[in-house]
């Protein structure tokens, strides 16, 4: 039988589109950093080089098979955060809407936690097809709970480099955060993830792909 540490740790990964994705959430704010510096801090140039940015990478993710629907959700992220720039007239409201965002997500996550319904469960039992099966195992639920805190704090540290670095107009060092709180972060953040999931499952566990439905709930279902 396999052990619950060998459960491929891919689907963890592949829950926000893995390293791919990442890295293309980071160009187009790279882009608006360095139009807004190079044109004289000018936002219509910032937001003009980011979202010609963001239109190369949709398109190379369409022409590759990238799914249309993530692809054009991350291209309309980055023309809003565009038009708040361009409203406000301050570069660093770019980055505006990540910081909000994030923030919503931290509560959202917190909140899924103590409704029991652990975001992470959701996420990844629908990724391998379980719909909400896994919340009828006790045990994987339960770790599901307490590995969704590690992206709470994933969230609440990039809002607490971010907001400071907002307020204070540092455009320049939220280009820099937006890139290093990116790929590294949820790189990191799915190891530990991972890892607190594992050793908060049973060692006679199955692991994540075959949650252990009681008797009685499987008699339910089939009924």
């Amino acid at each position: 039988m396999t052990k619950p540490d060998d459960r491929p740790q891919e689907s963890l990964a592949a829950l926000l589109g893995g390293r791919r994705g990442a890295v293309d959430a980071t160009i187009p704010p790279v882009a608006f950093g360095l139009g807004w510096w190079l044109a004289g801090q000018s936002v219509v140039v910032g937001v003009l080089v980011a979202v010609v940015a963001g239109l190369v990478v949709a398109g190379w993710r369409l022409g590759r098979g990238g799914k249309p629907r993530s692809v054009l959700v991350g291209l309309a992220g980055v023309c809003v955060a565009g038009m708040i720039a361009l409203y406000t007239g301050r570069a660093e409201d770019f980055f505006l809407l990540q910081l909000l965002s994030n923030a919503a997500s931290a509560l959202a996550w917190a909140i899924s936690i103590v409704i029991r319904w652990p975001l992470l469960g959701v996420v990844v039992g629908g990724v391998l097809g379980q719909r909400t099966r896994w919340r009828r195992d006790p045990d994987l639920s339960r770790a599901y709970g307490r590995a969704s805190w590690v992206w709470v704090c994933q969230y609440l540290l990039r809002v607490a480099v971010f907001l400071p670095l907002w307020l204070w107009g540092f455009t320049a060092a939220l280009t820099v955060a937006r890139v290093a709180l990116t790929w590294p972060l949820i790189a990191a953040c799915l190891a530990a993830s991972w890892w607190v999931l594992r050793r908060n499952l049973p060692a006679s566990h199955p692991g994540i792909r075959h949650p252990v439905v009681p008797v009685q709930a499987s008699a339910a279902v089939r009924e």
